[in-house]
């Protein structure tokens, strides 16, 4: 996976209150082990690189949706996860442990 640009990942920052009961059950999913994961503008490899996540993170998944095929460590994917507002990664190197959906469709 070639990298662009790299900018860490920063623990540590604030966090911000949660009101929702939905976001309270948001559920964190790891990163395959020893990738450093690009983020992108949107769900396909065509889109620009916006960062770079660390190795070893976890990310939420607010809405999946189709884009660009991927192969990586967990499969050949079109699905791709958005992980805040206007990024997304490729399904294929986040271990969701399922081959499918496991959000609602992004909007």
């Amino acid at each position: 996976m070639s990298v662009d640009r790299v900018e860490e990942v920063v623990s540590g920052e604030p966090a911000e209150a949660v009101t929702t009961a939905a976001a309270a059950s948001l559920t964190y999913y790891p990163v395959a082990p020893g990738v450093r994961l690009n983020v992108r503008s949107g769900p396909g490899t065509s889109y620009p690189v916006v960062r770079v996540l660390a190795e070893g993170v976890k990310v939420p998944i607010f809405c999946q949706t189709p884009g660009t095929s991927v192969t990586g460590p967990y499969g050949t994917t079109n699905i791709w996860d958005n992980i805040a507002d206007g990024q997304f990664v490729s399904d294929a190197y986040v271990r969701t442990g399922s081959d499918g959906y496991v959000a609602a469709h992004c909007a």
